[in-house]
């Protein structure tokens, strides 16, 4: 038998007394050392010390369980983990040097030669890159769905398909997948659906308790909610993370010591910074609704959005907020790329950059930056025009957001 060693057993806060999801976000997670600090520390060592040279073979043959290696694992990513998991409701997480980090763990750890792929066809473009520049060159097939036609994903469904995956809410359309029933279609096909909660976080939405069995996360964005570091995750049961952790222990996608610290602080305000970035991007959303010169706008906030109905089942996380809990992107579009790049770079306050989930308002132009690896016809497929802008709503005034967005709107 196993034995854990005692820092890997204890954590501050008993789990068992229901507590609610803003208090596991502050507390959960960790196993203060004996210098009884009350912040949680970062562990920056690469490696660990034995009493005696039996211990060492103990944690290495695997009959003691315990940090070894700090790719492997350490205190505080650890702390990291059990917070993650605990707010998702999983039993167990395993961290990623980035989000990218953590869809390649999905693919080395749940995939094979052989096997068949089925995603979404609104996602990041570097997933779509990873998928198809890499993965089918290993002998995996990947065919994409509209993330929201539920024929279509059942149509597609093939004997060897391993695994269902998307983005719910999807970038950068922020489209909504129906997740109970793409859990019950993956377990019906002996599959694994696998959501990326990026967009909604757990916050808002916990797709493990609508069926899914992993969830990933980019948590450099609204995890950290600052754009201060680089982190991936993924949340599940113990035994799919155990296969997860393989390929994070050997392959060295590890994440840091200072970064999981980073994100620990992050998560402490999680729902607070979600509750402003979900009211603000209601008032933008509505604002950019009326525009003349906004032909479309993609926001599931939206009362006549397709997916208005299935968000609000969907992301029940949060309470109390005006207008309801939608996420903070915003895809809108505008005639073609000349008025998108004068939209944008007309702005005075919000940063154009590719990054989003900041406290600061971000803008970019998905055709040319984040999904420029796709093909012109992937882009179409996935809904990604010319004209089409993203927008991750900030915790800046909200009037001062819709005015900076006004001054190249009005310019048109």
């Amino acid at each position: 038998m196993t034995i854990f060693d005692p820092n890997w057993q204890n954590d501050a806060l008993d789990l068992s007394c229901d507590y609610a999801d803003p208090t596991i976000a502050v507390r959960a997670g960790y196993h203060r050392t004996d210098e009884g600090e009350h912040n949680e520390a970062i562990f920056t060592t690469s490696s660990y010390v034995y009493q005696n040279a039996q211990e060492a073979a103990d944690h290495f043959n695997g009959n003691k369980k315990g940090n070894v290696y700090s790719r492997h694992t350490n205190p505080t990513v650890r702390a990291f983990e059990r917070r993650l998991a605990a707010l998702e409701g999983g039993e167990r997480a395993v961290a990623t040097a980035s989000g990218m980090g953590a869809i390649l763990t999905m693919c080395l750890a749940y995939l094979k030669a052989g096997d068949h792929l089925l995603a979404a066809k609104q996602l990041f473009g570097s997933s779509v890159a990873l998928f198809d520049t890499y993965f089918t060159t290993l002998g995996i097939t990947v065919s994409y769905v509209d993330c929201f036609d539920n024929t279509a994903w059942q149509a597609a469904i093939q004997p060897n398909t391993k695994v269902l995956y998307c983005e719910s809410p999807s970038n950068p359309l922020a489209q909504i997948a129906d997740l109970v029933f793409l859990s019950t279609l993956a377990h019906d096909h002996n599959a694994l659906l696998i959501v990326d909660n990026c967009f909604a976080t757990p916050a808002i939405q916990k797709p493990l308790q609508l069926g899914a069995d992993v969830v990933l996360h980019s948590a450099s964005k609204y995890i950290d909610g600052q754009g201060r570091v680089l982190g991936g995750a993924l949340v599940g049961s113990d035994a799919l993370m155990e296969k997860a952790f393989g390929v994070v222990r050997t392959g060295g996608i590890s994440l840091s010591p200072f970064n999981a610290w980073v994100l620990l602080k992050g998560l402490e305000t999680l729902s607070l910074r979600m509750k402003a970035h979900c009211e603000n991007a209601n008032q933008v959303a509505a604002f950019l609704n009326s525009h003349p010169k906004v032909s479309k706008v993609h926001f599931s906030g939206l009362p006549d959005h397709p997916s208005h109905t299935l968000a609000k089942q969907q992301h029940t996380g949060l309470k109390h907020v005006q207008g309801g809990a939608f996420g903070a992107i915003i895809g809108f579009e505008v005639a073609d790329q000349a008025a998108a790049w004068q939209v944008i770079d007309s702005t005075q306050m919000i940063s154009i950059t590719n990054n989003l989930g900041d406290a600061k308002s971000t803008i970019t132009h998905p055709a040319t930056t984040t999904h420029f690896r796709m093909t012109q016809a992937q882009r179409v497929e996935a809904g990604v025009t010319d004209g089409l802008i993203r927008l991750s709503v900030g915790l800046e005034a909200v009037e001062d957001i819709i005015n900076d967005l006004k001054l190249g709107l009005d310019s048109l």
